[in-house]
This record gives C-alpha cells, sequence and structure tokens, in this order.
C-alpha cells in the first residue's frame, strides 16, 4: 500500500512539474508572438484559399487571389519580425527534446542530438513561408495554395513541439486540420523540409 501511494505521490509530482515547465514554455512563446497578428492572418489566409477555390466568377476570383497575395507577403514579414525577436532569447530556453514525450525538465540531461534549438527551426520556417509567399518555385497558384498550407502548418506544430512535446503537436495538427504530420512534412518545398528535417531529426 505505501508502494503504491509514493508511485501515486511521484506521478503527481512528474504531472506538476511537466505542467509548469510548459506553462513557462507557452508563456515566453506566447510574449513572443504576442505583438503580431500571425495567428489572425494565417487563418484568414487558410480560408482564404478555400473562398478562392470555390470562386466560380473570374473576375471575382482574381480579386480574392490578389487580396491573398497581399496577406501572404503581411504574413511573412511579420513572421521574419517574430523570428528576429525570438533569436534574441537565451540558448537553453530555446532547447527543445526530440523524443516523443515530454519528460520534466529533460533538456539539461539529454545528450545536444536528443535536442533542437527552436530559434532555428523558426528561422527554417520563416524562409519557407516567405519563399512561398514570392512563388520561388514558380507554381500554379493552386500548387502554391496548397504549399503555403504547408508551411504555416508545419510552423504551427513546431510552435506545439515547443510548448508541449511532438506526440501533443502532431494530435493537434490532426484534430485541427485533419492532416497528419507526415503528409505536411511531404508537402511543404523541399528546402524547408531537407533544413527542417536537419535540425529536428
Amino acid at each position: 500500500m505505501e508502494l503504491l501511494a509514493l508511485m501515486a505521490f511521484a506521478i503527481l509530482g512528474a504531472y506538476i512539474v511537466k505542467n509548469r515547465e510548459q506553462q513557462r514554455r507557452i508563456a515566453l512563446l506566447g510574449s513572443a508572438l504576442g505583438k503580431y497578428q500571425i495567428e489572425q492572418l494565417m487563418e484568414n489566409l487558410t480560408e482564404g484559399y478555400l473562398r478562392w477555390l470555390d470562386e466560380k466568377d473570374t473576375d471575382r476570383r482574381e480579386q480574392v487571389w490578389g487580396v491573398l497575395q497581399g496577406t501572404e507577403q503581411a504574413l511573412a514579414n511579420q513572421f521574419n519580425s517574430f523570428v528576429a525577436d525570438f533569436s534574441k532569447i537565451e540558448a537553453p530556453l530555446a532547447q527543445v527534446s526530440k523524443l516523443p514525450f515530454a519528460i520534466p525538465y529533460a533538456q539539461p540531461l539529454l545528450p545536444g542530438h536528443r535536442l533542437f534549438d527552436a530559434r532555428k527551426v523558426f528561422a527554417v520556417h520563416a524562409r519557407g513561408i516567405e519563399a512561398s509567399a514570392n512563388n520561388a518555385l514558380d507554381l500554379p497558384p493552386k500548387s502554391k495554395a496548397y504549399m503555403m498550407t504547408a508551411e504555416l502548418y508545419l510552423m504551427q506544430h513546431t510552435c506545439h513541439w515547443f510548448c508541449r512535446s511532438k506526440t501533443v503537436a502532431s494530435a493537434r495538427l490532426l484534430s485541427r486540420h485533419q492532416t497528419p504530420y507526415q503528409q505536411v512534412l511531404d508537402s511543404v518545398s523541399p528546402h524547408t523540409r531537407a533544413a527542417y528535417e536537419a535540425l529536428v531529426r
């Protein structure tokens, strides 16, 4: 009975410590994102792509696409500014465990190859979003919209991974967007995928 009680207290203690650490990470990321409208622009863009695809009138379709291009540029600019701000945080605070599940205060104990630097990964996302906004691959509009959506979903996955864990991030991606993590990774630009995997794998 005493052993069960000790185990219960240990599990409860680990849960509390894990939640405290995650709340600190959420606050850190939130403070960096708070001055920007990145989430709202992302929502406007992804919903706008759907409206554009459903639009039958050619003139109206072109008008909607023009608005979306402006939103893409605004989002790319704001995310670049966020990355510049986030790059100023201290290195230990930017370290993220590559393990699937969150382990309280694991970062100081894990070897370097089991960690990635969120500052570098966010910089990869910034380059990918900007390249997609500028249509660096010269894609047709529908393919461009698809790739930009994937770039944004992968960036959002990194935000959740930073705050929680890879498993939670992947579950949220599937729940919110009905899209598996691997499908998103396969759908971003080859440059984003190569740079991203070099950091997080």
